[in-house]
């Protein structure tokens, strides 16, 4: 990760540290995060590509980050939210709303586009020979409305800030156009960034923001706009493919083909657009983009690269990652010289190694992954870690390093993991838990330890000395979870959904002498999450109890005795709720059902029993409950069910 986007993703304020984004993303299964964790990894996505510091490739966003999200909630808020550009200022009012674009990634979804656009005409009753379908580069630059007088960015599609010094320090109106032709993009050609910037810049995005920065700009920027290298390019007046509907059927690929290289633009897709005003009324649009427009979008760049060398990485779980180290290759508009390897047992049987030749795709993480081994090598396996040179153990594909507790790689990102978990507290971030693991500080309990004294000593100002020890006594007096304090200490497979499960059956003393067989009889448990569960239970410890007796005010989880619960209509029931509730938050709701014995979900599936609806759910979501035989039930209904 850069300074840049670590600096992006720490303004933020996310639920989880910048170390939790970016091991998520290296493990890239979305579909076994939390609800949290999703949420988090898309908002830090976004904000590093709107600010200029791609974290991910759109593909993998689209594909993987907002498909994980609308599978388990369709409607929320996230998904109907215009994604913000990243300008700090005070916000305005545009002339008109700027949306963002669906999109597709593939012909086939072109073509049901294109159906959808001959079933509203034919609602209409207009001729299949009055529809046009316009379509233009989808300019990878920095979206911007132009009213004559103001330049605006998007902002969140409805409020944007004033960027007209941009316009004030010389920025043209692409191909001599004149101002005030509504929506665009500011944009830099490829062939002048190639040859004059490449070298200060990864990207043309990074000159994109800092044309538009409040502050003074480097001057090879300002000669860029001076060159004309840089302008801004309406929409309007794109070149374009403009022609029938019925012609465009006929040959989606043909018709597509010559926009990709029409202009000396970085682009990241084409757009395709019916012009016919009346059809374009009938469609309109959700809160996030016109159904009358469509983005059509690939992303299979790859190239063959050599392996330098494979550099061994311990995370915050003791996992052991291999990381290639290669010849510096340009792919995606980004020069790669590292690549992250799936797993150790890879690396083994695949022969990856200084000298092999592996594909590389970037297909969506900061350190794309080896997509196969073209010319193998005998490998290279590390005997022990590389923070505290443990003996290395395997666990499954993975080396391991067990030394939980005085492991540096995991010291830190564990003191960071907690109190980022506990979320009660402010002040503990990545950069002051550096400076204490600098100063010797290993455990949880050795920062409760500390005093104003030791802390000043360390370089800490007098006043923010004492407001860190302030917040380490509101950090243990404001009522937390018992579910959420377990979880803070970072065990394997033990987050706050299967802690809660846990304590809805045992005490936070109990945990630690469960079996593993005792704890499969659980619901919800198989073998190998158990044995893992079992295993990270007995490496904390004593670390565990040496901060639980430090006296939290932890809210205790209510224990589930299925023969009180047992006559409860939500016994064993899953139910799902959605919309917006007016008797209590969704949370409480949830929290309240679990009580009753219910199991609750986050989307809707064959085995969801009741689907609670409160204010603003669509009809579709409703129509598809139903048709997998769930019961629908508003939020008056199920409170009278439920007594």
């Amino acid at each position: 990760m850069t300074p840049q986007q670590q600096q992006i993703i720490s303004s933020l304020t996310l639920p989880i540290s910048v170390n939790s984004v970016m091991d998520l993303l290296e493990e890239a299964q979305p579909t076994s995060w939390t609800d949290e964790q999703l949420i988090a990894v898309l908002e830090a996505t976004n904000a590093c590509y709107r600010a200029g510091f791609p974290l991910v490739e759109d593909a993998f966003y689209d594909h993987h980050l907002l498909s994980a999200l609308q599978a388990r909630e369709p409607d929320h808020p996230f998904l109907l939210k215009v994604e913000p550009e990243i300008v700090s200022g005070k916000t305005i009012t545009l002339p008109q709303k700027m949306l963002s674009t669906d999109k597709a990634y593939s012909i086939t979804e072109i073509e049901k586009w294109v159906t959808r656009i001959k079933k509203a005409a034919d609602e209409l009753s207009i001729p299949h020979s009055d529809v046009n379908i316009r379509i233009t580069p989808k300019l990878d630059g920095y979206a911007a409305y132009d009213d004559g007088n103001t330049l605006y960015t998007r902002g969140d599609g409805v409020r944007g800030q004033d960027i007209t010094r941009a316009f004030t320090r010389g920025l043209a109106v692409a191909n001599q156009g004149e101002r005030g032709l509504g929506p665009g993009e500011i944009v830099i050609s490829k062939q002048y960034f190639d040859t004059f910037l490449s070298d200060q810049f990864e990207n043309s995005r990074n000159i994109q923001a800092a044309i538009i920065a409040e502050k003074k700009i480097e001057p090879s920027v300002v000669k860029a706009i001076q060159d004309e290298a840089c302008v801004f390019y309406p929409f309007a007046l794109l070149p374009n493919w403009t022609g029938l509907i019925d012609v465009l059927a006929e040959d989606v690929e043909a018709r597509i083909e010559p926009i990709w290289q029409a202009v000396d633009y970085d682009i990241d897709g084409v757009i395709l657009e019916t012009t016919h005003p009346d059809i374009k009324a009938h469609l309109g649009a959700t809160r996030h983009h016109h159904r009358w427009q469509i983005a059509f979008k690939v992303n299979d760049e790859s190239a063959e690269v050599e392996v330098l060398s494979v550099t061994p990485q311990t995370s915050r779980t003791g996992r052991v990652s291999p990381v290639a180290e290669l010849v510096p290759t340009k792919l995606s508009g980004a020069t790669i010289s590292r690549a992250t390897v799936h797993h150790y047992n890879m690396v083994q049987s695949n022969g990856v190694g200084p000298g092999a030749i592996v594909q590389l795709v970037r297909s969506g993480l900061v350190i794309p992954k080896i997509e196969k081994v073209i010319t193998a090598v005998t490998p290279q396996l590390p005997d022990a870690c590389p923070s505290c040179h443990s003996h290395l153990i395997w666990e499954a594909d993975h080396l391991i390093c067990p030394n939980k507790n005085d492991c540096p790689a995991q010291r830190e990102n564990t003191l960071v993991h907690f109190f980022k978990t506990l979320g009660n507290n402010d002040g503990f971030g990545p950069k002051v838990v550096e400076k204490l693991c600098q100063n010797g500080v290993k455990h949880i309990h050795d920062i409760y330890a500390l005093g104003p004294v030791d802390l000043m000593a360390w370089g800490f100002g007098e006043k923010t000395a004492l407001n860190l020890v302030e917040q380490l006594n509101v950090s243990r007096s404001v009522a937390i979870e018992d579910w959420r304090f377990l979880a803070a200490f970072g065990i394997t497979r033990l987050g706050g959904g299967n802690g809660e499960k846990l304590l809805q059956h045992h005490t936070l003393s109990e945990l630690f002498d469960l079996t593993v067989d005792a704890m499969v009889e659980i619901d919800g448990f198989a073998q190998l999450s158990a044995e893992a569960i079992v295993e990270g239970l007995a490496n904390v410890k004593t670390e565990f109890f040496k901060v639980y007796e430090l006296g939290f005010n932890l809210i205790v989880t209510p224990k589930l005795s299925e023969s009180d619960l047992a006559d409860t209509v939500l016994f064993g029931k899953q139910v799902v709720f959605t919309g917006s509730m007016t008797s209590g938050s969704r949370s409480d709701m949830e929290k309240h059902a679990k009580t009753l014995g219910a199991k609750v979900g986050k989307s809707v599936s064959g085995n969801t029993t009741y689907l609670i609806t409160g204010d603003k759910v669509g009809a579709n979501k409703i129509n598809a409950a139903r048709d997998k035989g769930v019961t629908v039930l508003t939020e008056l209904e199920y409170l009278a069910m439920i007594g």
